[in-house]
């Protein structure tokens, strides 16, 4: 037979694997005893720091989680594979794992050779002779599955593996895991794409691309250790609820030098305490904004209003404010930072002041340069003519200060765009200025136009496409010189300023040109309920292709209407949680409160999502906005008109609802006494 039946294993069988796994977890715990028993000492106080971080390190990466299996896997390759080779049996696992000898017990799932698990086929067996799956339950091995591909009387079709769809449909409760079981050969190109590319993910919902984008990050990692943990590697995500969500993926693979971040976050040079309305979170996320700013900044410059004299010992040198002049507009024509260019002006005059010591059959050396930059009188007229530029402040001035808006924005943005930027009533003082997010990547902007960001080896980026220009550019300059994967759907799109196709967004971000993978075969979202949102896409994104779901369990669908639709949500919740897995209420965000004492009155224990301690319970009450990126087992959406209507235009609202509907892996309930948006009543 081509596969082996799912089931228990046979008492052999289940000897020499249980054996196995046994053997490759003591061996885990020796590697870490080993490590454990190193002891950092350097030739300095800074070596021995830098070596006790380094062991912490691979402390970290060593830890077992018994809940958790350490291969999922098996490849019994056919002699002769590899040239000179014997046969061989591969373990395929989250993490290497060797004997005390050296030989591998377990091979991580990136490692080169391991890619025959997930691409090999009856059609192209790569030298697999056999693949093996394993079931597990809590850690302990109960199930297996083999497919013979290289055997003569295999038939060239590629059957339906029953332990990796109940590995997909496994109930899920609390933060994201990781795929490595289930990669499948469209999502493992995407994984292993090398280093220097960056790639764009156009993926449906429950197409795994979130997953996907992190084991990019983990296989990077493996692949390019040395380069990137010394460049860094970042996660964007779009909320701290969803990095919450998406934390534990990581470091379950051993990898916990990636840092996760918010586009605030990122952008935190000041407090982000208010929130743009609409039409001017637009503008400011324009791309226009750029050069705006950019004017603004070197608008800064004044020209010389007398010579810079410097007086040394009982002579006075003189450079004629001309010659200063000349010495700025050189320095511009480098294309240097303003920051850089302040800090080479004083040098530059020095070396005029020098050559005027010179003439006058003097003898300066480098000393009476340096000396001479570091004057007084020099730091009052580069101070007079290249100003120190404070980012916060400039930004605070140019939303405060309706002349020198004009003056940056002339013939960039007209009258009724400045005077929808400027504020109103303008605060005291930037500390006291209610900043919002777009106002925090305005000032980012400005601080790179000052001081270069420094660039990371690569970025991830998720849910890309609710970000402005001005925020692309933001999370395009952390990897400027580095590599990023993008991923989004533009179905999903639900801010005012969000992109509407990936060659635009791709150029704001500084990758032009990248590659565009669409993933449209969904895992995780069961047939009916991708069918049933799908009914929005003509609105949503007519340009996309529809998702289809591979699962063969159709889920469940119900629609329920009600005069009471909070009640009968709840109701929906406590019938839910007589199966397994979490549960997903979703409203509109006006009702969460409501929502909230519904469910204490009905004694259902729940978090909110977005509140402190969320991700904690087997139920979460979802407000609509914050739903992007989770997954539940059942959800449970209370007035979709409610929620398309909350959004300020029809299509950000039909999308908003396309969102809260593909949340369910399981099964989805609507419930509503509204009459239903005319796409879904069809």
């Amino acid at each position: 037979m081509p596969r082996g039946a799912s089931g228990s294993l046979p008492g052999s069988e289940l000897s020499s694997e249980q054996e196995h796994l046994a053997a490759s977890r003591a061996a885990l715990s020796r590697m870490r005893s080993k490590v454990a028993g190193l002891s950092a000492a350097g030739g300095d106080a800074v070596s021995t720091e830098y070596l006790k971080a380094a062991l912490w390190h691979r402390m970290r990466a060593l830890e077992d989680d018994p809940e958790v299996p350490l291969f999922f896997g098996r490849l019994d390759m056919s002699s002769g594979s590899t040239p000179g080779s014997a046969a061989e049996r591969l373990y395929i696992g989250r993490r290497h794992v060797t004997d005390e000898a050296g030989d591998p017990l377990v091979l991580d799932w990136r490692a080169r050779i391991s890619r025959a698990f997930y691409r090999a086929s009856a059609r192209e067996p790569m030298g697999v002779r056999l693949r093996r799956r394993f079931g597990f339950s809590a850690g302990v091995l109960t199930a297996y599955e083999d497919e013979r591909l290289a055997d003569a009387q295999t038939p060239a079709v590629d059957a339906t593996s029953a332990l990796l769809e109940a590995e997909i449909e496994r109930p899920r409760l609390g933060p994201m895991r990781d795929i490595v079981a289930t990669i499948q050969p469209d999502q493992d190109d995407i994984v292993r794409a090398d280093v220097s590319t960056t790639v764009c993910v156009q993926g449906a919902p429950g197409t795994g691309k979130t997953a996907v984008g992190l084991h990019r990050a983990a296989y990077l990692l493996y692949a390019y250790r040395e380069q990137l943990q010394r460049q860094g590697v970042l996660v964007v995500g779009p909320n701290t609820s969803f990095l919450r969500y998406i934390a534990d993926v990581l470091p379950a693979l051993g990898e916990i030098d990636a840092r996760q971040t918010t586009i605030e976050q990122l952008c935190g040079r000041v407090r982000v305490r208010a929130a743009d309305d609409p039409a001017v979170g637009r503008l400011k996320g324009d791309a226009r904004m750029a050069v705006v700013l950019r004017r603004a900044v070197w608008g800064q410059l004044q020209p010389a209003s007398e010579p810079l004299v410097v007086p040394r010992g009982v002579r006075r040198w003189r450079v004629p404010a001309y010659q200063g002049d000349e010495i700025v507009a050189e320095l511009r024509t480098r294309g240097v930072r303003y920051g850089a260019g302040r800090a080479l002006l004083p040098q530059r005059l020095a070396h005029a002041v020098l050559v005027r010591m010179e003439e006058a059959a003097e003898s300066p050396d480098d000393r009476v340069q340096d000396q001479v930059a570091r004057s007084r009188p020099m730091r009052a007229w580069c101070d007079a003519v290249w100003p120190r530029v404070d980012p916060a402040r400039l930004v605070f001035r140019l939303l405060a200060d309706p002349a020198l808006l004009a003056a940056s924005a002339e013939g960039v943005l007209d009258a009724d765009e400045q005077r929808l930027l400027a504020w109103t009533t303008p605060p005291r003082t930037p500390g006291s200025a209610r900043w919002t997010t777009a106002d925090a990547v305005l000032v980012d902007e400005v601080a790179d136009l000052v001081e270069r960001v420094p660039s990371l080896g690569h970025v991830v980026l998720d849910e890309a496409q609710d970000l402005s220009p001005m925020m692309l550019r933001a999370v395009g300059r952390r990897c400027s010189t580095g590599s990023a994967t993008v991923l989004g759907d533009l179905a999903q799109a639900t801010t005012p300023w969000a992109s509407r196709d990936w060659a635009t967004a791709l150029a704001h971000l500084g990758k032009a040109g990248a590659h565009v993978e669409e993933l449209t075969q969904g895992f995780r979202v069961p047939p009916d309920v991708i069918a049933y949102a799908a009914r929005l896409l003509p609105v949503a994104a007519p340009g996309l292709t529809p998702p289809t779901s591979v699962r063969r369990a159709a889920g469940g669908l119900e629609v329920v209407r009600s005069p009471h639709p909070l009640e009968a949500g709840v109701q929906a919740v406590a019938t839910a949680l007589s199966g397994e897995g979490s549960v997903g209420l979703v409203v509109p965000d006006a009702l969460t409160t409501r929502a909230a004492a519904a469910l204490r009155g009905a004694g259902v224990a729940h978090a909110v999502l977005g509140e402190p301690g969320d991700m904690d319970s087997r139920v979460d009450l979802v407000p609509a906005t914050l739903a992007k990126g989770l997954e539940f087992d059942s959800v449970v959406l209370v007035e979709p008109a409610a929620i398309t209507a909350a959004e300020p235009d029809v299509e950000t609202g039909v999308r908003r609802l396309y969102v809260c509907l593909t949340r369910a892996v399981t099964a989805l309930t609507v419930v509503h006494a509204e009459p239903l948006p005319d796409l879904l009543a069809a």
